[in-house]
């Protein structure tokens, strides 16, 4: 796919799937804008990126609307928007421990964001352009403690496929991964990390956890092909089906 001078926004592009994705698009040429809300950690990940001349960084809430239509007031246009973000802190928790202001947090990065993502950068997009966001396995195979990430997954779903019937005929796409190792894991499994995602790759048929390359060649391939929007695509190893 030749994304050579594009411009793509990916939200979440400071760490994890979303600095993997931005990695890989600046090596194909790609104009890239790497947002999120600590300026910290996108300043690092410039420098991780090795200061290419065509990476800018945003400092912004998603979740907040002001910054959101501010953003893209001034960012002019844009190919593709991609969102990675998620704010899970405190939100794994059996129902009689959980706080509610952390289950907001996570309806705010994973669907709302999103959906401010779209309503206010969808008019910068060409008609070629395409929204990537990303779901999860909890979906499908929601566990103990899991209950708002499992619902927020599937409600991500759901609003692909709205989008890509309103937007039309601009894409809307979501993939959604399974286990995947990155620092999203301290904060679930704490110092049990290694011992859990080990079990987890036993039992997988690729016989693995996924990696954040993985999930970064699936959004390639979705800002790439034209013909597929309203669409989730499974990169979780076999996980469905056991």
């Amino acid at each position: 796919m030749n994304i050579s001078n594009q411009k793509i926004l990916i939200v979440g592009g400071g760490s994890g799937m979303g600095f993997t994705l931005a990695r890989r698009c600046v090596e194909a040429g790609a104009k890239v804008v790497i947002a999120g809300r600590s300026e910290g950690r996108l300043r690092q990940a410039r420098e991780a990126l090795g200061n290419p001349a065509g990476l800018e960084l945003a400092t912004i809430d998603i979740a907040r609307e002001d910054e959101v239509a501010a953003f893209f007031a001034r960012i002019g246009g844009l190919d593709h928007i991609v969102s990675t973000a998620a704010d899970i802190e405190g939100a794994y928790r059996l129902l009689p421990e959980l706080d509610l202001k952390a289950a907001q947090r996570v309806v705010e990065s994973k669907l709302y964001g999103p959906l401010l993502l779209a309503k206010h950068g969808a008019p910068r997009l060409g008609v070629t352009g395409s929204i990537s966001l990303v779901s999860g396995i909890a979906a499908y195979r929601p566990a103990a403690r899991g209950s708002v990430v499992a619902a927020v997954n599937a409600a991500i779903e759901g609003l692909v496929r709205a989008l890509a019937v309103e937007l039309a005929p601009l894409r809307v796409n979501a993939v959604s991964p399974g286990w995947v190792d990155t620092d999203i894991w301290t904060q679930v499994a704490g110092n049990r990390k290694d011992e859990t995602l080990g079990a987890m790759a036993e039992r997988l048929p690729v016989g693995r956890i996924g990696q954040p390359d993985d999930i970064a060649d699936a959004i390639f391939f979705l800002i790439g092909n034209g013909f597929t929007t309203g669409t989730t695509l499974h990169v979780e190893g076999g996980h469905r089906l056991v």
